[in-house]
């Protein structure tokens, strides 16, 4: 079964995994929306809260690697399954959380699956397209991160207004038990790719292109994430919305992210790294911007939809930079999931520091500066690129130069 995404017939089962992400993402991020009811009710305070986005990120890292290793010879259809049955008992702890400790069990749990689901969906892709159609593809899958802020987001956020944020969490895992249910009846059996094995996955990671690729997307997302963990409370208490709006610019942030996921899936293939370049450029000065107009609402609601513009959508030009710097394995996807996470970890904790210095514009800034390190980044990698071309066609001695054309 196929389905028509911009003109090109997708397999119905890009959508259903995008359709996981998305159920996944959500929980990740919901917990922005949530802060002041988790907060009071597990008796924390609000940075201390926010760590529950960091946790999560932290077992992307560390559990999703080893569990893509772990599941390597696995069929990946049975693969897919058992992350989603994982997920869905971890998303359970969590609904029935009295305890911080607990919370963040549950928050461990239910990421160790989703970073190896992640990466794992990213691999199956190449399967199921030919490879002029990967990068949409991969937008499409990772579209999930777009609706997840779109819907999820607001949807968990008024849920837990009127019914709790325990409500929330079980609305999230009836939707990954669909989502199981859908990868059973739509995602093929894909074939293993032959002579699979740790070692040769392991031997696609010596690449120096591809670690500069990883460290450029963990300082971006970092950067996003350093602002977005702490919306609820900046959009309160600094912006001066009421609880209740809430959900509503959540809703325009996540529009945003839809838009811009939707042309930036269109550009990924052919202009990878001009999209970086300049998604990475307007993300440090919307992030600038953002702090300084944050007390006045219409800035705010201004900024929060260019954040969701330039922000999570670059995460299929991020996808498609680390495929051509290597391979499209699930171990270097999923270790792309990782690394981003790296800064899902460091963006927030960096943010909820400068919180207790100097207040709810200290995310902005900090997100501005980890944008700036990701430009630092793309600026090297790309002076190493143009030092290996005049490497590559400098003429060895006792040789004639190569002309051009020949």
């Amino acid at each position: 079964m196929q389905q028509r995404e911009g003109g090109v017939l997708m397999p119905l089962a890009v959508f259903v995994l995008g359709f996981g992400v998305f159920c996944m993402n959500t929980t990740e991020v919901m917990v922005a929306g949530l802060l002041p009811a988790l907060s009071r009710d597990l008796d924390v305070s609000i940075p201390m809260a926010g760590n529950l986005v960091s946790v999560f990120a932290l077992g992307m890292v560390i559990g999703g690697p080893l569990l893509t290793i772990a599941l390597l010879r696995a069929p990946r259809k049975a693969s897919l399954v058992s992350l989603l049955a994982l997920f869905i008992v971890g998303q359970a702890i969590g609904a029935l959380a009295t305890d911080y400790w607990v919370m963040i069990i549950a928050r461990l749990v239910t990421a160790l699956a989703t970073g190896a689901f992640f990466g794992l969906a990213a691999s199956v892709c190449v399967n199921l397209v030919p490879a002029e159609k990967l990068g949409r593809a991969i937008a499409v899958v990772f579209g999930g991160l777009m609706i997840a802020q779109v819907l999820g987001l607001p949807a968990s956020t008024l849920i837990d207004q009127h019914l709790g944020w325990r409500a929330s969490f079980w609305a999230v895992d009836i939707v990954a038990a669909v989502s199981l249910l859908a990868v059973l009846a739509f995602v093929p059996h894909t074939p293993q790719s032959e002579g699979l094995d740790v070692r040769s996955e392991l031997r696609g990671l010596r690449n120096g292109r591809l670690w500069g690729a990883y460290t450029t997307n963990a300082l971006l997302i970092g950067a996003v994430f350093a602002t977005f963990a702490y919306l609820s409370p900046v959009l309160t208490d600094l912006s001066g919305f009421s609880a209740g709006v809430v959900p509503l610019l959540f809703l325009v942030y996540g529009i945003g992210t839809i838009l811009g996921n939707w042309a930036i899936g269109r550009l990924a293939d052919k202009h990878t790294m001009g999209v970086l370049w300049i998604g990475g450029t307007v993300l440090m000065l919307v992030l600038a911007a953002y702090s300084l107009v944050g007390g006045n609402q219409v800035g705010s609601v201004i900024a929060l939809m260019l954040l969701g513009l330039v922000g999570l959508p670059l995460n299929p030009a991020m996808a498609a930079r680390v495929m051509k710097a290597s391979n499209s394995g699930p171990l270097v996807n999923t270790l792309n999931t990782a690394t981003i996470n790296v800064g899902i970890v460091i963006g927030p904790a960096l943010a909820g520091l400068g919180i207790s210095v100097s207040g709810y514009r200290a995310p902005m800034w900090t997100g501005a500066l980890l944008a700036l390190g990701a430009l630092f980044t793309l600026l090297i990698a790309q002076l190493a690129d143009r030092r290996d071309v005049r490497v590559a066609t400098a003429p060895s001695a006792g040789s004639e130069p190569v002309k051009a054309g020949v």
